[in-house]
């Protein structure tokens, strides 16, 4: 009796330890795997959605850094120390070698050093442009081109500041009543010119500022062998011009003059391209506008949108996502010369 009873606990319990029957592991199967495909697809959207995040951040930072690289630059137009720009003659034509790297094109007739009363430069769309002398980098067709004069805001020399190089512009003023010759200012490559002006005692050398000159385009490669659209500077530096490449993804530049007509230092109207010679000599204000794209693509994305930039629109298409920089910059040095109270 013991016997029987013993042998059916223990069949009960091998009933209760039988393992899964086939329909439910590829129940449980099924479910695993739509728990996983769930998985997946929030995944594969997330990382999406980041990547479309970083690639947007870094087009609103390249965009962003840009304009201000544009704005600092165009502050200091026409900024030259301690010269009177007023005193000295505008030239008698607008330049057409303006990449010129001789000191003699830079003055008129008379001596004096005219090409600073030229504080900025442009050429819409590219037109005018000396590009044999300049020598651009594959500048895109249909972007503008800007030019900005200034010297350097400290003296070569001082603290903070680099030394002077043989073979570079400098600005060398006079401070001296009883200057020789009633020279106010020298302007050329140390090492071929002779920078003898002095100070208000008239027998210490005067300072020297390094002399700039910053053309600004947009190419279509970053200068490393990729075609990307880039913003890029080239700085004359002695006898040759150096190329800096300086922000990726920027797609098109358009600028626009704010001329003074009455001399009053605020600007009367804009202008993609001021009328005269003198009209460029009053620019007092200078308004930037950028196109910026992602540096990569955005999958599945098609960009119908049109832009303006100034009096310029753009519908590029393609699958970048673009943003539009825009700023309005006072040229507080010619604006400040011609300002009342």
């Amino acid at each position: 009796m013991t016997r029987r009873i013993g042998a059916a606990v223990q069949h009960r319990f091998r009933s209760r330890m039988a393992g899964l029957s086939l329909i439910e592991l590829m129940i449980s199967i099924t479910l695993g795997l739509m728990i996983l495909s769930g998985v997946a697809i929030v995944f594969t959207n997330t990382s999406a959605a980041r990547n479309e995040v970083e690639r947007t951040s870094r087009q609103i930072e390249n965009g962003r850094y840009a304009i201000e690289v544009l704005s600092d630059e165009l502050r200091l137009a026409g900024f030259f120390g301690e010269l009177n720009v007023a005193g000295v003659s505008a030239p008698g034509a607008m330049p057409t070698n303006q990449c010129s790297v001789t000191t003699t094109d830079w003055q008129d007739t008379a001596g004096q050093l005219s090409w600073i009363r030229l504080h900025v430069q442009g050429w819409a769309n590219g037109t005018g442009f000396d590009q044999t002398t300049c020598a651009l980098q594959n500048h895109k067709a249909g972007t503008d081109i800007l030019l900005v004069r200034r010297v350097r805001t400290c003296a070569a020399g001082s603290s903070g500041c680099a030394a002077a190089i043989s073979g570079r512009g400098y600005l060398q003023v006079s401070l001296c009543a009883t200057e020789p010759g009633n020279v106010t200012h020298k302007l050329g490559n140390l090492g071929s010119t002779t920078f003898d002006l002095t100070k208000k005692d008239c027998s210490t050398a005067a300072d020297l500022r390094r002399y700039f000159v910053h053309i600004y385009y947009i190419s279509t490669d970053n200068g490393a062998g990729v075609t990307v659209p880039t913003l890029k500077q080239i700085e004359m530096d002695g006898s040759s011009w150096v190329t800096t490449p300086l922000v990726e993804g920027i797609e098109e530049l358009k600028v626009e003059y704010g001329v003074d007509t009455n001399t009053d230092g605020a600007p009367d109207s804009y202008v993609a391209t001021p009328a005269s010679l003198a009209d460029w000599t009053n620019v007092v204000a200078v308004q930037v506008h950028l196109l910026a794209r992602n540096l990569e693509a955005s999958p599945g994305y098609t960009d119908t949108k049109t832009y303006t930039l100034g009096g310029t629109t753009f519908t590029p298409g393609g699958s970048f996502r673009r943003h539009v920089y825009s700023s309005l910059v006072r040229l507080n040095n010619p604006s400040g010369r011609q300002d009342r109270p």
